[in-house]
């Protein structure tokens, strides 16, 4: 099974996980909220698949194209 990695846009903190590891996901689902410049922008999957691992935890501070998931297609 491919393994994609899922990146976010832009740089901030992880303020909530809308997904876990083992979970299945759609193509545009929503994994992790990052807050940047006093807005929430969800992190979503690119592909449909199961989260293999979520790679970040609640309060990180990221940086733009950072990892945040890996979804088994």
């Amino acid at each position: 099974m491919p393994e994609i990695k899922i990146v976010t846009e832009v740089a901030g903190r992880v303020c909530a996980l809308a997904a876990e590891a083992g979970a299945s996901v759609g193509d545009g689902d929503e994994i992790a909220f990052v807050e940047a410049m006093k807005m929430e922008i969800p992190v979503t999957s690119t592909i449909t698949g199961k989260i293999k691992a979520i790679l970040v935890k609640l309060d990180d501070v990221i940086a733009e194209g950072q990892v945040v998931a890996i979804v088994e297609a």
